[in-house]
């Protein structure tokens, strides 16, 4: 038994300094693919196979140094070796192609660029001082810097979008629109989970919030959704202030992006307008109480919001002092069928 054990590679166990070494070395894969993204090279595939020396003049590189990136590209099942040393895409390959399901090529410009990198690499800082990985690197807290940057600012919305599809589908489903006349979302970027909400509701009208440089890529999206009539567009910062009217007041992935203080100025400000029976929804990941449920997603997504942002994700517990201090009652936390669930609160 212990012969067969041996010769099953599969069988032995990685011994725990490897284990951390490979923790380490993950960068190395990530800028691998990275630079694959940033050349396109799945686009310039896309057509059939091609050598590096096809390549090199599609992709403006050295053409010794683009092949043994393409072969390392083999490795990892991005690209496959042909003959004549000429590679074509694979099947994970296919999906690194622009116009590909998933957004993943804009999703890894976003995640590995020298925006995020510097940021992640002032990590020692942020744990010695408290101060995000982006004030430390680049001077500004995040949305500062995309509003400066906005080919960044469109990749990031493109993430945004994708990594959030599949919870749109959840809430909407998990939450019950349908008697709402007037749904606001604030924060709410392009528009795509409004258009979630009201393709699934056919009653409500939406109006759609968000600074004015996200909210001008909107109409496209809306139009392609056949919502134009039910979606009206109000270009502002929640910091200043919240359109009035509405029957709903819906607050996706934006909460957990704040200082407690910068937190509060959002619901103050949504407080203001609301009617008294008008519903506050959160669209949150609330973490567990027990702190040994380790594998719950929200851990990581608090730590990216220490490096990135100066966020939290909360328990239901913490959100709910939170709403009181801004002066709601939570109601009830509803779960969905997705990592994050939907806080219903209305005005104290």
């Amino acid at each position: 038994m212990s012969e067969q054990k041996h010769n099953n590679p599969e069988a032995v166990s990685v011994p725990p300094h490897r284990q951390l070494l490979e923790m380490a070395a993950g960068y190395r894969v990530s800028q691998i693919v990275y630079v694959a993204a940033k050349l396109a090279l799945a686009d310039h595939l896309a057509d059939g196979p091609k050598s590096a020396a096809e390549l090199a003049p599609l992709t403006n590189t050295h053409p010794k140094s683009l092949y043994r990136l393409l072969r390392i590209l083999a490795s990892l099942d991005i690209v496959s070796a042909e003959a004549d040393q000429r590679f074509t895409l694979t099947a994970l390959g296919e999906a690194l192609k622009s116009d590909a399901p998933g957004l993943a090529r804009p999703g890894i410009m976003s995640l590995v660029s020298q925006r995020s990198w510097r940021a992640w690499e002032a990590l020692p800082q942020v744990i010695e001082t408290g101060q995000t990985g982006m004030e430390i690197a680049w001077g500004m807290p995040l949305f500062e810097y995309l509003t400066q940057h906005p080919e960044e600012a469109g990749y990031f919305s493109a993430i945004m979008a994708n990594q959030h599809s599949s919870e749109q589908i959840a809430v909407a489903a998990a939450y019950d629109f349908s008697a709402l006349a007037t749904i606001v979302d604030i924060g709410g970027a392009t528009g795509n989970f409004l258009a979630e909400i009201l393709t699934r509701y056919p009653g409500p009208h939406g109006v759609l919030f968000d600074l004015p440089h996200v909210v001008q890529d909107a109409p496209p999206l809306i139009a392609k959704r056949g919502l134009t009539e039910r979606i009206s567009i109000e270009a502002g910062s929640f910091f200043e202030r919240i359109p009035a009217g509405g029957d709903a007041y819906l607050i996706s992935d934006v909460i957990h992006d704040w200082s407690e203080d910068q937190c509060l100025t959002i619901l103050e400000n949504c407080h203001r307008v609301m009617k008294p029976d008008s519903k506050l929804l959160l669209v949150e990941v609330i973490l567990p109480d027990d702190d040994r449920q380790y594998q719950h997603p929200g851990w990581l997504k608090d730590f990216i919001m220490l490096v990135l942002t100066g966020g939290e994700e909360r328990t239901a517990a913490e959100y709910g002092a939170l709403l009181e201090k801004g002066g709601f009652r939570m109601l009830r936390v509803v779960p969905t069928e997705s990592p994050v669930s939907i806080i219903e609160a209305v005005p104290a």
